[in-house]
């Protein structure tokens, strides 16, 4: 795992806005990632759904740029204890992407996966009704690399390992699927107003 300054955290203050046990940020922005950053080029990344839904796809980066834009700001928490407020993302909303697949009824799950291979769990709830995005730019600029560029998935409810970085597509299913940090401890859903940091919290 690559980490930098901010995995092992910062004394906490009283904040309202935080949730429990984490600590803000400020201007920082600590890249933590389990596998090596990929030289990706836009021209190289695509964008697929398949798995229980109607019509599965796959878009490229011209053609996910053609769907409605959207925008994310808020604030993010990492399950290091981190949290960043004020950060704004824009890309698609994720809902646009199911609406041209759609979703079999006994959808319960998807799987995220990424370029390099990573994946991530979610239920199909916690991605859908505006709760997530394919975000390909952060605070009015083209999302860097170690960040996820080209593209990264971005739910900001969860704790942001959720967000798969560098994505590649979203598996839908009728079950929960661990996927790479999940299977390794960490808890199945990753609410950070429940501190659901691992499998037994």
């Amino acid at each position: 795992m690559n980490v930098t300054r901010g995995f092992t955290g910062r004394p906490r203050v009283p904040n309202a806005a935080l949730p429990p046990g984490q600590y803000d940020a400020g201007d920082d922005w600590p890249v933590l990632s389990a596998e090596v950053t990929p030289e990706l080029a836009p021209a190289d990344w695509s964008f697929r759904i398949d798995g229980l839904v109607e019509r599965p796809r796959s878009w490229s980066w011209e053609q996910a740029h053609e769907l409605p834009e959207s925008s994310y700001e808020g604030d993010i928490h990492c399950v290091t204890s981190w949290s960043k407020f004020g950060v704004r993302f824009g890309g698609v909303s994720l809902d646009a992407f199911l609406s041209v697949v759609r979703p079999h009824v006994s959808a319960t799950h998807v799987v995220a996966y990424s370029h390099t291979g990573y994946t991530a769990n979610l239920p199909l709830a916690d991605v859908t009704g505006g709760r997530a995005w394919i975000a390909w730019e952060y605070d009015g600029r083209p999302l860097a690399p170690e960040h996820g560029g080209p593209a990264r998935l971005l739910v900001p409810h969860l704790y942001f390992w959720k967000s798969a970085k560098w994505i590649a597509g979203l598996r839908i299913l009728d079950h929960d699927e661990p996927g790479f940090w999940e299977g390794n401890g960490y808890h199945a859903r990753g609410n950070p107003w429940e501190e659901q940091r691992y499998s037994g919290d």
